[in-house]
């Protein structure tokens, strides 16, 4: 198309191409903050979903029941620059009154493992408690995957065990008591979101096959039977040396602190 110039021609420029626009700017990569071990400055207000369990367990002193109540929450972090949300323990309770126990060192023991947990690193405490010993003889509690009685050096230890096995069954630590990959926090996680149910432990036929043979949580201590055929027992898993059996409940005796004691129910010692 042509343009006719009427007026005085004083300068002329040649007309360049557009600009192209400048690239818009990459997202800046979220920090890394593994949802695991972040820490939780505070229990949250309102409602956290909490699991009550009531825990039997037989000592020097017969048998015994308790309840153990440990609450969860959602935490969310950064996992790979994504935003992902995994499930935490973050409070312990164990009401008072139920052990002969002072009351005081019980609130404290489950306060510090609340605090634990809300410093990421509940797993070493609640393992820690497993060690705890004391000169009351073993305390029966819980049975391991054979069908076998197990036995802990202490009340607090037979406790501890019982919280572990709260964790693994919630999915939060594995069948040995070792601390779950974050990775696979989050994808049990989701799964609950999404489904409305949590995640549940394999059958130990399904377990073995997947890993070979698995020590349950905890194991048999060596020094549950006296004599060569107890410690092989212990060794193998399957529980300390039977000397007889009760004549209360007709359950069957161990040795405990060198006294034929029923693990059975009961609680009969022939020592009294």
């Amino acid at each position: 198309m042509a343009v006719e110039i009427n007026a005085k021609i004083v300068g002329y420029r040649v007309k360049s191409a557009e600009p192209a626009p400048a690239p818009a700017p990459a997202p800046a990569a979220l920090p890394e903050e593994n949802p695991l071990t972040m820490r939780i400055a505070s229990r949250p207000e309102g409602t956290l979903e909490a699991v009550s369990e009531k825990i039997s367990y037989v000592g020097a002193e017969g048998r015994k029941k308790v309840y153990l109540l440990v609450s969860f929450m959602p935490v969310e972090g950064v996992l790979n620059g994504q935003r992902v949300i995994i499930e935490r323990p973050v409070e312990f309770f164990f009401p008072s009154g139920q052990l002969s126990s002072e009351h005081q060192w019980i609130t404290a023991t489950m306060r510090s493992l609340s605090l634990a947990a809300r410093g990421g690193y509940v797993t070493q405490a609640v393992a820690d408690l497993r060690k705890v010993a004391w000169d009351k003889g073993l305390v029966r509690c819980g049975m391991n995957r054979w069908g076998k009685p197990m036995f802990h050096d202490s009340e607090v230890a037979a406790i501890a065990w019982s919280i572990q096995q709260i964790l693994y069954r919630r999915g939060f630590l594995d069948i040995d008591g070792n601390q779950v990959a974050v990775e696979d926090l989050v994808s049990r996680f989701a799964k609950r979101q999404a489904s409305g149910h949590g995640w549940f432990p394999a059958d130990v036929e399904e377990e073995s096959a997947a890993g070979g043979a698995v020590e349950p949580l905890g194991g048999t201590s060596s020094a549950l039977a006296s004599g060569s055929n107890g410690d092989k027992d212990a060794a193998q898993g399957a529980g300390p040396a039977v000397v007889g059996h009760c004549p209360e409940c007709r359950g069957e005796l161990i040795m405990m602190d060198g006294c034929p004691t029923c693990y059975a129910g009961c609680g009969w010692s022939k020592c009294g």
